[in-house]
């Protein structure tokens, strides 16, 4: 046992001296890796491809190879080493000593600059787009390409630097020089993790989404999905008629382009709506702001539309709720579950929501192929309270829904919560 402990602990130390005796190779690796691996979730994840374009794969990598690992590190270590003679020695120093070695912090600032301000805009993203142009592209045209990247070199430059100028300053501040590469390729990697995770089926930013750093296109793609997952509904205008307005029949191509048309035409503006197919039937069921003296108009037209005339069309009026006879919500719910699916799955989820006095604004179900090709029931609810909650009744509600996720056999249940302060 001894002999066996100590072989390991032999094969670890030797383990752990490959990056530092051989850094260069160890850095192409790692970033030829990271390259083809960050290629793939784009492919799989974002784009939804069934069958990897391998050769598309294998140009990306070869870029990481040689552009990442190479000549990013030639740039870092090398010519750092010797413009900036004692970055490694700053790097190795413990906080308070950095704090004090205001050459050091001087050098640090100056290889930030010169890698953000000089390298990236001037030659790693033309090369990087140049590669992506060649491979992504029919017909690739440099020319365009350049004249794309002039465009939006603000707005690309904006987003690089609020994640990788934090990011380079830890790196040069705290890695080894061995360590730089692989902490560069490690965090474009989480970026794209981070972006896949949030685009996924996003078929129409592929090409945005395989750039390993931030650009303007990919930051305001994680705006807006972050935006929509801490979106909250607006009151009626008071100044407006409301109308809610549903339909079902037999479904038709142009269905939603012929209601929403006629709703325009009229003067009225759908704000809150859903639109689905079940089975051969379409529904629809909207909610429609209006000018007062447009809405008469606007229910003729709706009602004497040939083209709509299998959907039955009903146009009800709805109140706007009046201040001081309902308390305003003080905290929001977003509650996800997924489980195989059963009867009475809703029925349970929606008796656990009543149960604590809290009102759902909103939910959809579906069906959906899981886990070994079974069906899944999937409930997505907006849910409100008007009751104060302090971190002893959110446990309370969190472990309620444990309780329900045994007690149905659900798979997921995530529970996000949105707090009026």
């Amino acid at each position: 046992t001894t002999s066996t402990a100590a072989n390991k602990h032999i094969m670890w130390s030797r383990l752990r001296q490959i990056p530092i005796k051989h850094p260069l190779a160890f850095g192409v690796v790692i970033s030829t890796f990271k390259t083809s691996a960050s290629d793939l979730l784009v492919q799989t994840v974002v784009e939804g491809k069934k069958e990897i374009d391998w050769k598309r794969n294998a140009a990306f990598a070869t870029f990481g190879c040689f552009y990442l690992g190479g000549v990013q590190y030639a740039i870092y270590v090398p010519l750092f080493g010797r413009l900036f003679p004692n970055a490694a020695s700053f790097a190795a120093k413990p906080i308070r000593e950095k704090i004090k070695d205001v050459k050091g912090l001087t050098a640090l600032c100056g290889q930030v600059f010169l890698d953000q301000f000089v390298h990236h805009p001037l030659l790693y993203f033309p090369v990087f787009y140049g590669t992506r142009e060649m491979v992504m592209s029919k017909e690739p045209d440099m020319m365009r390409m350049l004249r794309t990247y002039r465009e939006n070199m603000k707005e690309d430059l904006a987003a690089l630097w609020k994640v990788w100028v934090p990011s380079t300053f830890i790196n040069f501040a705290f890695m080894p020089m061995w360590a730089r590469i692989p902490w560069v390729a490690g965090t474009s990697l989480l970026w794209t993790c981070i972006l896949s995770a949030m685009r996924g089926g996003d078929v129409s930013h592929g090409e945005d989404l395989e750039a390993p750093f931030p650009t303007g296109a990919t930051f305001t793609l994680v705006k807006e999905g972050l935006d929509d997952m801490f979106a909250c509904p607006v009151d009626e205008d008071a100044a407006l008629a409301h109308l809610c307005i549903s339909g079902a029949g037999p479904d038709r191509i142009g269905h939603v382009a012929r209601m929403a048309r006629t709703i325009a035409d009229a003067g009225g503006n759908v704000t809150y709506s859903k639109m689905i197919r079940l089975g051969q039937e379409h529904v629809s069921l909207m909610h429609v702001s209006i000018p007062p003296e447009k809405r008469g108009e606007l229910v003729d037209k709706l009602h004497n539309n040939k083209d709509l005339k299998s959907l039955n069309i009903r146009a009800s009026p709805l109140v706007r709720r009046r201040t001081g006879t309902y308390q305003n919500a003080v905290a929001g719910f977003k509650i996800h579950c997924v489980g195989e699916d059963r009867a009475g799955m809703l029925a349970a989820i929606a008796e656990a929501i009543a149960s604590r006095n809290m009102s759902i604004e909103d939910v959809q179900t579906e069906i959906r192929r899981g886990e070994q090709n079974k069906r899944d029931f999937v409930v997505n609810a907006e849910v409100v309270t008007t009751t104060r909650m302090d971190q002893e009744d959110l446990d309370s509600v969190i472990a309620e829904f444990k309780k329900l996720k045994e007690e149905m056999n659900l798979r997921v249940v995530d529970i996000r919560v949105h707090m009026d302060n």
